[in-house]
């Protein structure tokens, strides 16, 4: 049979993108299929407006800073509106640009939402196309508990567009877009109350790390409401406040309610069922090492399979599925040591395994620590502190995991991230000449590794 295309992929974000550019460079005719904007969740109301609103929640600090260096600065005033279309712009000139580099790579755009009538056809808008294989990468997209009045509350797709800046901000959750929004709001001067359910924020990333994090929250201002349910939300008259109540009884008032409790899959609606994709016990499209789905002709990448929901690895699944498929270049993408970053403030950024995973799945450990307050706020007066760690296998000196709370820790963190890939020892980090003064030369003169009585998971076999 005669297909439309060699590669129809739905969705256009940067899997979805990477995917299509590289297989039409390899001579693939290639389609894709975009209901919204191209470039994706990190382009349009992700990761990159997301940084451009903490760099300019961030001038704050850096006002308040300058007096312990000689800077006479009058009382500075932020309007909302210049930031928020700034950023917007920003997005409006990204967004045309992947538009040129789809164009320039061959690929067809057909803009509206794809579903599958089958293995080989795609139903867009009211148009319907064939292709022998096929690409998903639709992502996901916010999830806001349905409770009570959930209606009023925004996620943060919308928050990149407020009309307004509120006075008061409620962040329910404890994952990285919650701690990174309550910066931003923070830092524009909102009051931010952050709701969680559990006793600190991030779970999941190194425990020390992570109460690092939580304490610097608090020091700054933001009210942390631990250990809280959210039972409903409630409008007090057309223009009044928002109250929030909790099953127990607690209330108390916000003018703006931002739920970032988690997102989910972008499965439905897309004829999964029709063409025999399947998805797993979470609701993800249910994917092998090679990003193949149950149908023999489809894959699918990025967050619509939930492995890692990094846009770095969507690009690299997407990347490595074209050449596999096209390419005549087969290679699986490589889930291991892949370096994060949370834009919370202070920064926090970590690759390899945290001291809890190292645990459970090595030997004996060695574990080294920093803590200190960075050279720029013995001038500046500003308590905060940075906290660095890593995490050694004792069996093979190989440096497993890097951890760091601070200024700058994301940039710091992706150059380790290289060593760690690489396999590098301790010796190696010893052996490495320090840049001084800087934050980065702690990394490489840890000498003494923390007394430590925790159990490995040898000691506890």
């Amino acid at each position: 049979m005669a297909y439309d295309y060699d590669l129809f992929v739905i969705g256009a974000g940067s899997g979805g993108v990477r995917a299509s550019r590289i297989a039409a460079t390899h001579g693939a005719r290639v389609g894709i299929c975009e209901d919204y904007r191209v470039g994706g969740t990190c382009v349009i109301r992700g990761c990159v407006p997301k940084k451009l609103l903490v760099y300019g929640s961030k001038f704050a600090h850096e006002f308040e800073d300058a007096a312990g260096y000689g800077w006479t600065v009058p009382a500075p005033t932020h309007a909302w509106p210049t930031l928020r279309d700034n950023v917007n712009a920003e997005v409006d000139r990204l967004n045309a640009v992947y538009l040129r580099l789809l164009d320039g790579a061959g690929v067809k755009l057909h803009m509206g939402r794809g579903r599958l009538m089958d293995r080989h056809t795609i139903q867009v808008g009211e148009q319907t196309v064939t292709a022998e294989k096929i690409l998903i990468a639709t992502g996901g997209h916010p999830v806001i508990p349905s409770i009570p009045g959930c209606e009023l509350a925004i996620s943060s797709n919308e928050a990149f567009h407020l009309t307004e800046l509120p006075k008061r901000i409620a962040i329910v959750g404890a994952g990285y877009i919650a701690v990174e929004f309550a910066g931003i709001f923070n830092g524009l001067g909102s009051h931010v109350d952050l709701v969680l359910r559990r006793d600190r924020v991030l779970r999941g990333f190194d425990e020390e790390c992570r109460t690092a994090v939580h304490e610097a929250l608090k020091e700054s201002g933001i009210k942390m409401r631990t250990e809280i349910e959210i039972g409903r939300i409630v409008k007090k008259g057309d223009n009044g406040p928002y109250e929030i109540h909790t099953p127990l009884g607690g209330m108390f008032e916000t003018d703006l309610v931002m739920y970032a409790t988690g997102r989910a899959p972008n499965t439905k609606g897309i004829g999964l069922e029709k063409a025999g994709v399947q998805l797993d016990k979470a609701g993800a499209i249910a994917v092998d090492e090679w990003s193949k789905t149950t149908a023999g002709n489809i894959w699918a990448v990025g967050d619509v399979t939930d492995r890692i929901n990094l846009t770095p690895v969507a690009i690299m699944e997407g990347h490595c599925f074209a050449d596999t498929e096209f390419g005549n270049k087969p290679r699986k993408p490589d889930h291991r040591s892949v370096p994060s970053a949370v834009f919370c403030q202070p920064e926090m950024a970590n690759v390899g395994l945290t001291e809890e995973e190292a645990r459970r799945t090595l030997g004996d450990l060695r574990i080294f620590t920093a803590a200190f307050r960075p050279m720029k706020h013995t001038l500046s007066g500003r308590q905060q502190r940075t906290f660095m760690k890593l995490i050694v296998e004792a069996a093979t000196d190989k440096v497993v995991g890097a951890h760091m709370v601070g200024d700058d820790a994301a940039e710091l963190i992706q150059g380790l991230a290289v060593a760690i890939k690489a396999g590098a020892t301790k010796a190696h980090f010893d052996t490495t000449v320090g840049i001084h003064p800087t934050a980065g030369e702690e990394f490489v003169t840890m000498r003494t590794a923390r007394a430590d009585t925790a159990p490995t998971r040898a000691a506890a076999e």
